[in-house]
């Protein structure tokens, strides 16, 4: 038997975690640069507040209903994520961290007498332990307890956040409700080619008759979607993910850069940040990729993408190195008198540093391994980037627009909550 545990409304439930004053009142969530909403409470959800909706857009039904607003916090949420997924290594072993607010639980080695019960434990635990509400989905394949969660979720009131789908009446009951788009793994696209042959629903997509044409469309992994939906389990829990084959940093600037020395700076700061990233997993990177963007609105030419690409000669996870390949790559390419908005700095070719090879004529200064060692241990230590390059400013970090911005509650000490007693 698979569970799916997911977390309801996460973001939003992250920021109540520390502010319960807002239980029960309309929330959203933005995205970077306080943009589109990327979460919502049940009762933004209900005063017509849709996913993906441009902050700006609903102003005004913000203010009628005085909704509360957050900038995205993502030092607090995936905080609050590893918390409940250590959580549930308590449950079982074989488990799937499988995004910031979901995770697959495999229970063939723990043995369960009534599974509605022991779903109520994992949610209270949860709620007790970490203060986030979930709701969980049993299935015997993953596919199905994904479809278990949703029934979970939609009718909460009658089921209590939890749902079992463990008998064969159950299952095509709970297929024959779900809406072929909102299976596993279909999108729009697919979905839209199965309705065209009548494939409306889940139960639809596990007919033997449309075998053949699930086959044409999605090959191999639509014939294993179908033995899931069927209750035949093929897709087992994944090992945790390995190291990042490339590592990104992109930033849109909060405001447009127009000269060199000022992006410069933003360049440095992110081969720095990419750096950390890359020690974090014990790797280190052959190749690094420069991207800057003008503002298509403010150009006359045609292009406004520039990357570009250099091979080192020897593996590096030095922010020195990396900052300084950059900055050279960013000479080439910048114009001086254009207006730019975005940047990035993506590292490729990335090997464990234990399978570093050294170069016989060119090798890096062995006194950056060092400096990086204490640069890492002080901001983890601090939470704060103390120590910089000369080339960065030193009197901030990259800054997005945060109008609405909650507290790093368990990851800043100078951020910690505050209980007053009287």
């Amino acid at each position: 038997m698979f569970a799916l545990v997911d977390c309801n409304n996460f973001y939003v439930s992250c920021e109540r975690v520390f502010q319960p004053q807002f239980q029960n009142k309309p929330v959203i969530v933005l995205s970077n640069n306080d943009g589109c909403v990327i979460s919502r409470s049940e009762e933004a959800k209900a005063l017509g507040v849709p996913m993906g909706a441009p902050e700006f857009k609903y102003k005004d039904l913000i203010k009628q209903h005085d909704i509360k607003v957050f900038s995205s916090n993502y030092a607090l949420y995936g905080d609050l994520s590893n918390r409940v997924m250590k959580t549930l290594q308590d449950f079982t072993p074989d488990i799937e961290n499988y995004s910031i607010d979901e995770a697959f639980l495999n229970f063939e080695k723990v043995k369960i007498d009534d599974y509605n019960n022991y779903g109520i434990t994992i949610k209270k635990r949860i709620q007790k332990w970490v203060g986030i509400p979930v709701c969980v989905g049993f299935g015997e394949t993953k596919a199905l307890s994904k479809i278990a969660n949703r029934i979970a979720k939609k009718f909460k009131e009658r089921t209590a956040g939890i749902h079992v789908i463990d008998t064969e009446e159950k299952r095509n009951k709970a297929l024959k409700w779900t809406k072929i788009e909102d299976v596993w793994g279909i999108g729009f696209r697919l979905s839209t080619k199965m309705k065209a042959k009548n494939i409306d629903t889940a139960f639809d997509f596990i007919q033997p008759y449309n075998t053949a044409f699930i086959k044409e469309c999605m090959g191999v992994l639509g014939l294993r979607l179908q033995m899931e939906l069927q209750g035949i389990s093929v897709l087992q829990i994944e090992d945790q993910p390995e190291a990042k084959k490339s590592i990104a940093v992109t930033r849109t600037f909060e405001k447009s850069v127009s000269t060199f020395e000022e992006m410069k700076e933003r360049v440095s700061t992110f081969a720095t940040i990419a750096s950390e990233k890359l020690r974090k997993q014990d790797s280190c990177c052959y190749g690094i990729m420069l991207y800057i963007r003008k503002d298509k609105y403010k150009t006359s030419s045609e292009r406004y993408n520039f990357t570009s690409h250099v091979h080192l000669s020897f593996a590096t996870q030095s922010a020195l190195t990396l900052s300084q390949t950059a900055i050279k790559m960013l000479e080439n390419s910048f114009e001086n008198g254009q207006i730019y908005n975005k940047a990035g700095i993506i590292l490729t070719e990335i090997i464990p540093q234990e399978q570093k090879q050294f170069h016989l004529f060119e090798e890096e200064n062995p006194k950056h391994e060092k400096l990086m060692k204490v640069m890492d241990d002080i901001r983890k230590k601090t939470g704060e980037r103390k120590i910089r390059l000369g080339n960065q400013d030193l009197n901030r970090t990259w800054k997005m627009k945060q109008n609405h911005l909650s507290k790093r509650y368990t990851t800043n000490i100078k951020e910690l909550l505050e209980i007053k007693c009287h």
